[in-house]
């Protein structure tokens, strides 16, 4: 039941915010710290009562019978890492939307609901049921750039919708597709997983299955709604997109289809791996190219969600071992994604809120006036790249462990990609916080020398999502170990 408090109390948050008079900024602000707090409180007890193997705080009820949908919740290795994850980032981004007054009972109203969505999915073990929160988790996404967003926020906030919504309905002809195959009339992912469906069938539903996925993932060339999502997006909301929500996707391609349709992905693998590839190189060069702060961000997303697709890959290997090291590579890379990307925006933000900008040519020599902003940066920036003693680093090589074997090629052209990640972070690092004093008009004499580095407010977030870059970077079982218990109930 601790698990399934995540979702209510997510959803109450949501209800009570919305209720809530706009007028009443600080009662709004406390009772959104409390809802996001509840929620990482449940994830956390649930990591630490968590033994395995197998599902643990398992509610099955009837909900649907004559559909054979059942309200099914549960968490295991795989999925309670995400829930901490989303615990974290919400935490996060309400801290740095303290100040926020403009209709701020309708933003965090959609801000919980779509976390509560969020959980819903990590939670969910029916397949149907898994399928409603994801719905549930993309329409709060339109309000939150369309409303509270940046420049060119509605196209923004619509194309990555209806990218979402192309990928969803992808998703629903391959649930069905199973459904109907299965002939057990249930949507109950445990016991599809029982299900020995064909070759053939496996062969034509799984790419349809995984691409809908995949889209949500940030997958090329289905990836353009990530970076101008992202810049549009205000600073919390890109936490969200980028540390969470686009491991949604990652998180069906891995449950949902290589769990349910094995032969398939074995012999889609090496598709896979090309596209996995491609993302990597793709958004890592795209990302050279950009001068605006977020955009750069944006498109590394891109680029470290391609060693997800990597990591998922290593299942076209026979050998258990070289699936298991890729497979966990990629469930590590998400969740250090998460706190990488969602450390990055927050430091996107607090530099925004001082310059009022983010245009990198107008940026420049702010070591001097913001070194806490500047170091924490780093820190995200080092993770990204896959610095050793940081969690990027041990995501990468157990995906490269996991594929260097069966996929050579895409393991080395991949590698490249680091040494482009390490181009577009150092670049970047150089032209904003270091180099000439900046140029950009907006930034007199008078305004850069009473430039502000973080207060202590703004620290606590910061600390919170650094901690698990290092913590993981230098203690990686203390994740690894509860993913590879659920990554070997997949492989099995």
């Amino acid at each position: 039941m601790i698990a399934l408090l995540t979702i209510i109390f997510s959803f109450i948050g949501a209800l009570i915010c919305g209720l809530m008079p706009a007028c009443a900024h600080r009662r709004i602000r406390w009772v959104a710290l409390l809802t996001a707090g509840l929620g990482l409180a449940a994830a956390f007890c649930c990591a630490l009562r968590y033994t395995g193997p197998g599902m643990e705080d398992v509610i099955s009820r009837t909900w649907i019978p004559s559909m054979g949908v059942g309200f099914l919740t549960g968490f295991d290795g795989i999925s309670l890492p995400l829930l901490l994850v989303t615990g974290l980032v919400a935490v996060a981004g309400v801290l740095f939307t303290w100040k926020l007054d403009h209709r701020a009972n309708q933003f965090y109203a959609f801000y919980f609901a779509l976390i509560g969505g969020v959980y819903g999915v990590f939670l969910s073990m029916d397949l149907f049921l898994l399928f409603v929160f994801y719905e549930i988790a993309i329409v709060p996404k339109y309000f939150l750039i369309a409303i509270w967003g940046g420049a060119k926020r509605e196209y923004a906030a619509m194309k990555l919708v209806m990218y979402s919504f192309g990928g969803s309905a992808l998703v629903l002809i391959g649930m069905l597709a199973l459904f109907f195959a299965s002939g057990l009339n249930t949507f109950d992912l445990r016991a599809l997983m029982t299900v020995d469906f064909s070759s053939g069938l496996q062969a034509v539903v799984f790419p349809v299955m995984f691409v809908g996925f995949a889209i949500l993932a940030g997958m090329w060339p289905f990836h353009t709604w990530a970076p101008q999502g992202h810049s549009a997006a205000p600073t919390a909301a890109s936490m969200l997109l980028a540390g969470v929500v686009m491991k949604l996707g990652a998180y069906g391609c891995l449950r949902v289809a290589v769990g349910l349709m094995p032969e398939g992905a074995m012999v889609w693998a090496p598709w896979v791996a090309v596209f996995a590839v491609i993302n990597i190189i793709y958004g890592a060069l795209a990302a050279l190219r950009q001068d605006d702060f977020k955009y750069v961000i944006g498109y590394s997303s891109v680029s470290h969600m391609g060693f997800v697709l990597l990591g998922v890959a290593a299942v076209g290997s026979s050998a258990v071992e070289t699936s298991s090291a890729g497979l966990n590579g990629a469930a590590l890379q998400m969740f250090t994604h998460g706190t990488i990307t969602g450390l990055a925006f927050l430091m996107v933000g607090l530099s925004y809120d001082r310059t009022h900008t983010r245009h990198i040519p107008h940026l420049g020599g702010l070591w001097k006036k913001m070194p806490l902003i500047a170091i924490f940066f780093l820190v995200a920036g080092f993770g990204s790249l896959g610095l050793p003693a940081l969690s990027g680093f041990v995501a990468e090589i157990m995906v490269f462990l996991g594929t260097f074997s069966v996929w050579p090629w895409a393991t080395g052209v991949a590698a490249f990609g680091v040494v482009l990640a390490a181009g577009y972070t150092l670049w970047m690092v150089q032209r904003v916080f270091f180099g000439d004093r900046p140029a950009y008009p907006g930034l007199s004499d008078e305004v850069y020398d009473n430039l502000t580095d973080a207060n202590w407010i703004d620290m606590i977030p910061v600390i919170a999502l650094a901690a698990p870059i290092f913590i993981v970077g230098i203690w990686p079982s203390v994740v690894t170990d509860m993913f590879d218990i659920g990554i070997q109930a997949v492989l099995r």
